[in-house]
């Protein structure tokens, strides 16, 4: 008896790759690429041009236009940091820092416990809790300037540096608890019960538990506070004078009566930039971790 055999089998027929959809792709992804670093070099165009300008002389700085091969110097940093007609900027940029770290800090302190509670442990109708901070940032800052003056005045805390201290921290609280809102949204509950069951109290769960899984969250809302705070000009400008006068402050004083001095306010405006640039590049693994892990929604 045979038995039967098995029918031979076909070769399977393989389509050759649409060289032409892959090429158009290829097109496209260099298109993107190319109109990327175009928008890049865009915005990055303005602030080449301050330090350009910064390392030219006042009399090549005032030309217009501009003379692109005037020679360089550094006669507008040895100005800004000699202090001319006795103004020193160590004292205004003492001040940013003191100001803009403190509360930066302070802001992490109230925040962090603020977004557990609308988050992991949410309290009841946090939604409206949550559109009571976002009101708070609708109010236009010059509507509360002349409140914030009398109460200052009142209180005998013009020209000092912790009313910015306590300024800075209000302001940055609402926008602080809205990312780490989002962000703490993404941490496993099941981690926090655990640490709880083991005896872990709310310091410890906020110190060892979810702050180290939400640093990236943390590093991303700690920048951005601190760039709010160092480039606020408005109350430092109003309430403050000498002794608790901010780098910001401090750059308007170079448009004086007598003219604009361009190189220097250039040079000047470059060195103020510099604590935030160098805070944005060390953090900038954290930054784009947060930022892209839900930090912002």
């Amino acid at each position: 008896m045979t038995t039967p055999t098995a029918p031979p089998r076909r070769p399977l027929l393989r389509t050759p790759p649409r060289s032409g959809t892959a090429r158009g792709k290829n097109r496209r992804a260099t298109a993107l690429a190319l109109l990327a670093w175009g928008v890049g070099v865009v915005f990055c165009l303005p602030a080449l041009w301050m330090v350009l300008t910064s390392l030219r002389a006042e009399s090549d700085a005032a030309t217009s236009p501009p003379d692109i091969g005037a020679p360089l110097t550094l006669d507008g940093y040895r100005a800004f940091f000699d202090g001319g007609d006795g103004a020193t900027p160590w004292p205004p940029l003492i001040n940013s820092a003191t100001a803009s770290l403190v509360a930066t800090l302070c802001v992490l302190v109230l925040a962090l416990p603020a977004a557990y509670a609308l988050s992991v442990r949410p309290v009841r109708r946090w939604r409206d809790v949550m559109f009571f901070f976002l009101s708070t940032k609708m109010l236009p800052v010059v509507a509360g300037l002349l409140p914030v003056y009398l109460f200052a005045k009142n209180a005998g805390m013009l020209d000092n540096i912790w009313l910015l201290v306590i300024l800075y921290t209000s302001m940055n609280l609402p926008i602080a608890v809205w990312m780490l809102q989002s962000f703490l949204a993404d941490v496993p509950v099941s981690i926090i019960e655990a640490a709880r069951v083991d005896g872990a109290g709310l310091p410890t769960v906020l110190t060892r538990v979810v702050a180290p899984i939400a640093a990236p969250g943390i590093a991303a809302t700690a920048l951005i506070c601190f760039i709010f705070s160092w480039n606020e000009l408005l109350f430092a400008r109003v309430l403050t004078s000498v002794t608790a006068q901010t780098a910001p402050v401090y750059l308007t004083g170079f448009v004086t009566s007598q003219g604009l001095f361009l190189a220097q306010l250039c040079a000047a405006s470059v060195v103020v930039s510099l604590p935030v640039l160098a805070a944005g590049f060390a953090a900038q693994d954290r930054l784009v971790q947060g930022l892209s892990l839900g930090a912002v929604k």
